[in-house]
């Protein structure tokens, strides 16, 4: 199966339809609720929940789901019955096919309970199709419309000194090349707050977005945090609150991190941890609020805003 381990966890929602195709009266017992093994709509509906629960088991690469909402509607007509299942979930992936199992299983039974009312040519299933699906990457884009330009900071005294490669701070720069961030900037520094305050200082008003990478935890030398944080002049504690609560579902050690964000004049700085892992968790965790906030301060139109 994909690994969706490294996906943030989204409100998704999916509407799914089908048509089964019946004669007029057969329509009529569904209405009444009285073919002879009884309510068929209420039991197709019963069928379609426990389909949209049990899909993981039945659809062999599909991902179990905790499903907080599933539910089967119909809409009789004169000769056929449209079948409508809702899913609802909060997941790092999406419950599309939960939907369409739903639809399936629920035509599947209605078929079962009105065949012994008509002859076999006289009932079909078909258009069953998406209908509508929200929240993930179709919803909560992690890619900017338009380009901006970065900046990323690396603090390491042993990858400054070239004694070890810097892992962390090019799997950062992967992830923004990703999101259509460009002109990056990428320099790497010792432990040092001077330095650090220097490149800051020319940098802001430069760069949309500066990431500092190392200096969050609690060594003697992890100073990234006390040197940033007075600059701040409007900070988003929403940011790294949602990175560690990111990392904390994939190790206990997110606890100790202590970074923060907000803005130094009109540049937005992050301080992610130094452990490659640390660095590209903290990222992808809030990469949709990053390439949101952006999109929001261009006025670009964007779900739930301008139009």
């Amino acid at each position: 199966m994909k690994n969706v381990g490294m996906k943030a966890e989204s409100y998704r929602t999916a509407i799914a339809t089908g048509i089964l195709h019946a004669p007029p009266h057969c329509i009529e017992l569904l209405r009444n609720g009285n073919t002879e093994k009884g309510d068929a709509l209420k039991t197709a509906r019963i069928a379609g929940i426990l389909g949209a629960k049990r899909t993981d088991e039945l659809i062999p690469l599909c991902h179990p789901l905790p499903i907080y909402r599933a539910d089967v509607e119909y809409k009789l007509c004169d000769a056929h019955v449209e079948i409508i299942a809702t899913v609802e979930t909060i997941g790092p992936t999406g419950v599309e096919m939960e939907a369409l199992t739903a639809v399936s299983l629920a035509g599947l039974t209605l078929y079962d309970m009105l065949k012994p009312h008509c002859e076999p040519e006289d009932l079909s299933l078909d258009q069953c199709r998406l209908q509508q699906k929200k929240g993930g990457k179709s919803h909560f884009t992690r890619v900017l419309k338009e380009s901006l330009s970065a900046s990323v900071i690396v603090l390491s005294d042993t990858v400054a000194a070239g004694k070890k490669p810097d892992t962390a701070g090019q799997n950062v720069l992967e992830i923004l090349k990703e999101a259509n961030f460009d002109s990056i900037s990428y320099q790497v520094i010792p432990d040092s707050p001077e330095q650090l305050l220097t490149l800051i200082e020319q940098q802001k008003n430069q760069y949309p977005l500066i990431l500092t990478v190392g200096g969050t935890g609690l060594g003697p030398k992890d100073l990234t945090v006390e040197t940033l944080q007075p600059l701040l002049q409007r900070e988003i504690p929403g940011l790294m609150e949602a990175s560690r609560s990111f990392g904390q579902k994939r190790t206990p050690y997110a606890a100790l991190s202590r970074g923060v964000a907000g803005y130094i004049e009109n540049s937005l700085v992050m301080t992610l941890p130094g452990s490659r892992q640390g660095a590209k968790e903290s990222l992808i965790a809030v990469l949709p609020a990053l390439v949101h906030l952006f999109d929001v301060q261009k006025n670009i139109p964007h779900a739930g805003g301008y139009q």
